[in-house]
């Protein structure tokens, strides 16, 4: 059992609390593997009502997964990495469609493996410390561990514009996005857990007696912005609104996304569109799978690991090197279904 993740119970409620702090909690598979583990466990226990997600310490609720192990293993054969998405899928999986209430407190840095922990949860708890964001299009990589399914059902074009320009949002952005269920000052946490645990029955009513107004959203300011320049699912008419639009702000995103990498900007926005028709979390994570296989195998990933990650040097050259290069053809090449397609837990077979 690692000491990564803290899973044990207290008065009726499975408690998750990510414990990692020097790597700002980001997951790795023996993570995944406890936190699926105690899940199950909790699952068919009628002494357990509901689960708590959390961060034991430090400033990250989950920054994402572990990047460096998976572009290692994509510089070698995958196998590593392909097991660590393999397991972190069926751990979304397993969150989305869990019978029982949870509760994730979202308070500081949301990224990536962060988001598929917390999205499923029906209790969504923001604070004035949380940072937002899918910042995947700058490594190379796409808006997974449920991207496909969450964001197309964000208001208007949100989804679209995280995922395109893995743009970091607050709490207050949350809440106007629906991406937080609830609003609370960071320094009242400890005492509204507290109150959770002696009544589990009552997670709702006691987070909405205990939420605060968020300050006003700069995300919501600009939705009109957003809902209008990024309605397109192709990239390049996205751009063309930007140029056409003339203003500070399409000026700003424009600069953003001239720095993401111009194959997953088109494989995030088919991504998302392929997601939004879907009627089960679970297609859409064999399809992210599959997409998971094939883009660590292409040049981006480990050249946005190395550029972001690892030098530092935030000069990514990406192949192809602009939008108009990236082919149709070489979008159908990564969305192909792939042998042994991710399937959900045995236990989950069906559902979701």
């Amino acid at each position: 059992m690692t000491q990564d993740v803290l899973t044990y119970v207290e008065n009726g409620i499975g408690r998750i609390r990510l414990n990692r702090p020097k790597a700002l909690h980001a997951l790795t598979l023996p993570m995944c593997q406890a936190i699926t583990a105690a899940l199950l466990d909790w699952r068919e226990d009628a002494a357990i009502s509901a689960v708590m997600i959390d961060h034991a310490e430090g400033r990250g609720f989950c920054a994402g997964g572990d990047i460096a192990m998976i572009a290692a293993s994509a510089k070698a054969d995958c196998v590593e990495a392909e097991a660590f998405f393999h397991a972190e899928y069926r751990m979304n999986h397993l969150l989305f469609v869990y019978e029982k209430p949870i509760v994730a407190f979202i308070d500081g840095i949301v990224m990536g493996g962060g988001v598929g922990l917390s999205m499923p949860a029906g209790f969504r708890v923001a604070t004035e410390r949380t940072i937002f964001a899918m910042p995947e299009t700058g490594i190379g990589l796409f808006p997974d561990v449920g991207g496909g399914w969450f964001l197309p059902r964000l208001p208007g074009r949100v989804g679209a514009w995280l995922a395109v320009t893995g743009a970091r949002i607050d709490g207050a952005d949350c809440v106007a996005a629906g991406i937080a269920t609830q609003y609370l000052a960071s320094d009242r946490l400890d005492a509204v857990k507290a109150r959770i645990l002696a009544d589990p029955l009552g997670i709702g009513e006691i987070l909405d007696e205990n939420a605060a107004p968020p300050p006003v959203s700069k995300l919501a300011e600009h939705s009109a912005d957003i809902d209008r320049l990024f309605a397109s699912d192709r990239a390049e008419a996205i751009v063309a609104a930007l140029r056409a639009d003339g203003g500070a702000w399409a000026a700003q995103q424009l600069e953003t996304i001239a720095g993401k990498s111009p194959q997953t900007i088109k494989v995030a926005l088919r991504q998302l569109a392929l997601g939004a028709g879907m009627t089960s979390f679970a297609d859409n994570m064999a399809m992210e799978y599959d997409l998971a296989r094939a883009v660590i195998r292409r040049p981006d990933f480990v050249e946005g690991v190395r550029a972001v990650i690892i030098d530092k040097d935030n000069s990514p050259k990406w192949q192809p090197a602009t939008l108009e290069a990236v082919s149709d053809e070489m979008l159908d090449a990564i969305f192909a279904e792939r042998p042994d397609r991710w399937t959900p837990l045995p236990e989950l077979a069906g559902a979701g």
